[in-house]
């Protein structure tokens, strides 16, 4: 598996590009797999690793098919003051999807209360009573491909979630008939299947990130391409 690879280190914060295929936090239920938890500790001795509720300095996190950019706090101090960049929304992240579909119209905002599924403990989905969800986004271009002899249209977007909810892009996109292309849970298992024989994982990734340096205050922000696997993707388009 890919190592995850520093983007940049100030005194305060690290962002790192986050391979596809990594879990980000230890949990009961990663016994036995490798995570991004794990491998800050084995490689950078910052101050936050003493203090256990702080997480290793994970301020947030990306799904274990999804890759991008992670900010991490290196002290509990920049912990803290991340943390209430999140909770106060200050923090700007864009991703880059490929969905189902020609999504219309080609800007415009996602709102629709998202909630764990009362079904399935593993899933979330759009539900009376949920949380506020809000999602923007905008097509970057729509695609039209040859698979299993039907023509299909697929669309690339630009995505901005203005909440952090679990799996929010992927919910929403499902709720508006959208899929992301390669989602084994939102997405449906036989769609997912034909998505994965050329695409073979869900097609997120975490582009942009912006925030205020907690140091100095000052206003920073860091892009990361698509990665190999899903520039591949788009190639064959």
């Amino acid at each position: 598996m890919m190592a995850p690879k520093v983007i940049f280190e100030g005194t305060s914060f690290l962002v790192l590009a986050k391979p596809a295929g990594w879990v980000v936090n230890r949990a009961e239920t990663t016994k036995g797999q490798e995570t991004i938890q794990d491998w800050l500790e084995a490689n950078f001795q910052f101050s936050i690793f003493n203090f256990q509720d702080c997480r290793s300095g994970i301020v947030h996190r990306l799904d274990k098919e999804t890759s991008g950019l992670l900010l991490i706090a290196k002290t509990p101090e920049a912990f803290t003051n991340l943390q209430k960049q999140f909770k106060e929304r200050l923090v700007v992240k864009r991703y880059l999807t490929l969905v189902h579909g020609q999504i219309q119209p080609e800007e415009g905002e996602i709102t629709a209360a998202i909630a764990r599924s009362p079904f399935n403990r593993k899933k979330f989905g759009v539900f009376l009573g949920g949380r506020e969800s809000v999602t923007n986004y905008k097509v970057i271009s729509y695609q039209l491909s040859v698979i299993g002899g039907k023509k299909q249209d697929f669309s690339l977007v630009e995505v901005t979630p203005k909440t952090g909810r679990t799996h929010q892009i992927r919910v929403h996109f499902k709720y508006v008939g959208h899929p992301v292309v390669g989602d084994e849970v939102y997405g449906g298992r036989k769609a997912a299947r034909s998505d994965r024989q050329w695409c073979g994982r869900q097609f997120l990734h975490a582009s942009y990130l912006a925030f205020f340096n907690p140091e100095t205050g000052e206003k920073v922000a860091f892009t990361s391409p698509l990665p190999e696997d899903l520039a591949a993707v788009m190639k064959n388009f």
